[in-house]
């Protein structure tokens, strides 16, 4: 495909004004002021613990000195300044370009904090006060209070920064010249994506075409420039940082050699956006059969140890969160009553893991005499991949739903939206047939028509939340779904658990497909 030199140097421009509203200094000095910050963050939370702790003043009254109290800690301020950057550093926190998130941002942060925290107690238990103090005794209070008060202003000043540069994303600020390989669906689907969020950091400047034959000038709106044979110049003409590779048939000398011909300098990421399903799991090993390296991928989603895992933190934290919303639930059980004559609860029988079926619980949002046929026949199209699964419009799909359900109450809709009618799920959990984190539970007439990999997602227990409910929820096809589900089970940890559980609140809040 020919292109233009006259687009390239549209392109050319667009990206050298984008520059010159954020000089490169820019980067750098925000990266500085962040640990100026960070610093006077981490001795200001030390010193204000210890005046609240001990009560005594940290600077003299008669001099500019330590006050007599506070000599014994002031080796410990330093020590501590250095380290709580040197942990933020080792955590990534000052990577202020590409992709993030509020959730992964906090955890790394608690991380680093608590590290610190840790190094510095440690530290005490050597030095000890210095050699002038052998004998003194440092108050575990302070250390205590100087964690809450540092992961406290960590999160504030860290979070902050993120909205701050959130807004900058948003007005063209901060972005990654980025260059996509392919012209099929992934193609599609990566611009769309980057194209739709530039919150996550990138600017597609064009498409380079994977070598599959395409009419096509575009890809989800931005110009296809050239072909993989081109890259390396397309790269430094640009001056494109990232390359994002979605094509899984490219051929592998033309990327190799174009890679090869950027040269050492050229300091450009390449990167695989393969689809979900083919992503290869996170529990793998690579093992040495004979002469050929093998990778290994576990055959068990979760381990005896992880099960156990997984059932104590599901007891803990059903238990809590019955014991919390049952004021609410309550209040829930009373509308769906006095709005329509039936049940509170909705059971319906759910396939679990390993195929078990159980009864699940629900709060009614339906008239009780509903049929559920017209669902079943919803369901079965969006298994069977079809245009008419769609409930929605292009813009804002719907699978697997009814358009305008006439069965479903106003109570229901309501409860619906805000995912209330879940809560008595917490049961399920506490039964044991239910995780609070899984796989949607699908009805059995889905299950029968499942094939063979579809099957998969019944290795773990089904979940009130997953990854699939916060990654766009009903907004997903089926096999979206699936692939979702899988790459979940497969790269499970308790981790992934708590970002998906701290992902619900603000999934619920937005009604992501959630009708």
């Amino acid at each position: 495909m020919e292109v233009e030199t006259a687009q390239l140097d549209d392109i050319a421009e667009s990206l050298a004004r984008a520059r010159r509203r954020a000089p490169s200094w820019v980067l750098p000095a925000s990266k500085a002021l962040l640990v100026l910050l960070d610093c006077i963050a981490a001795g200001g939370s030390f010193m204000l613990a210890f005046y609240l702790r001990e009560g005594e003043r940290v600077l003299s009254e008669s001099a500019w000195a330590w006050s007599r109290e506070f000599v014994p800690y002031a080796g410990v301020l330093f020590f501590i300044v250095l380290v709580r950057v040197a942990t933020l550093l080792y955590h990534r926190i000052y990577r202020l370009q590409g992709a993030f998130s509020y959730v992964d941002q906090a955890i790394r942060v608690f991380k680093a904090t608590a590290v610190g925290s840790l190094l510095a107690v440690a530290f005490t238990f050597l030095f000890r006060g210095g050699t002038a103090f052998r004998e003194f005794s440092y108050s575990r209070g302070v250390f205590v209070i100087d964690f809450l008060i540092a992961l406290a202003l960590m999160l504030i000043l860290h979070l902050g920064v993120r909205y701050v540069q959130t807004l900058a994303r948003r007005r063209g600020l901060n972005l990654i010249p980025t260059l996509v390989v392919g012209s099929g669906p992934e193609a599609e689907r990566t611009v769309g994506e980057l194209g739709a969020a530039p919150e996550l950091g990138y600017r597609v400047v064009g498409v380079v075409d994977g070598g599959i034959p395409t009419s096509q000038r575009t890809v989800a709106g931005v110009p296809v420039i050239g072909k993989v044979s081109e890259l390396g110049g397309l790269i430094r003409r640009l001056q494109v940082q990232e390359v994002v590779i979605t094509d899984p048939n490219l051929p592998s000398d033309l990327l190799f050699d174009s890679m090869m011909g950027l040269g050492r300098n050229q300091k450009v990421e390449f990167r695989l956006a393969p689809t979900l399903f083919n992503m290869l799991p996170q529990k793998t090993s690579v093992e040495q059969v004979g002469v050929l390296p093998m990778l290994r991928l576990f055959r068990e989603p979760l381990s005896d140890a992880e099960r156990f895992l997984k059932r104590a933190s599901d007891l803990l934290i059903s238990v809590a969160a019955v014991v919390v919303s049952a004021p609410l639930m309550a209040v829930v059980a009373l509308a769906v009553r006095l709005e329509s004559k039936g049940p509170v609860f909705f059971r319906q029988e759910r396939v679990g893991m390993d195929g078990r079926v159980f009864l699940c619980f629900k709060f009614r949002s339906m008239r009780a005499d509903a049929d559920e046929e017209a669902h079943r026949e919803a369901y079965l199209r969006n298994i069977e991949g079809r245009h008419d699964a769609n409930a929605g419009d292009d813009e804002t799909p719907l699978f697997g739903k009814v358009k305008d359900d006439p069965r479903v109450t106003r109570v229901g809709r309501f409860i619906r939206r805000t995912s209330l009618d879940e809560l008595p799920q917490l049961f399920n959990v506490i039964l044991g047939d239910m995780s609070i984190v899984g796989p949607r539970p699908p009805i059995p007439y889905e299950v029968e028509e499942y094939e063979a990999r579809h099957r998969k997602r019944l290795d773990m227990k089904p979940g009130i939340t997953g990854l699939w409910q916060v990654s766009g929820r009903s907004r997903l096809s089926f096999e979206e779904m699936v692939r979702i589900d899988v790459y979940y089970i497969e790269n499970w940890s308790l981790l992934l658990d708590l970002k998906i559980i701290l992902l619900t609140l603000p999934a619920v809040i937005r009604g992501d497909g959630a009708r």
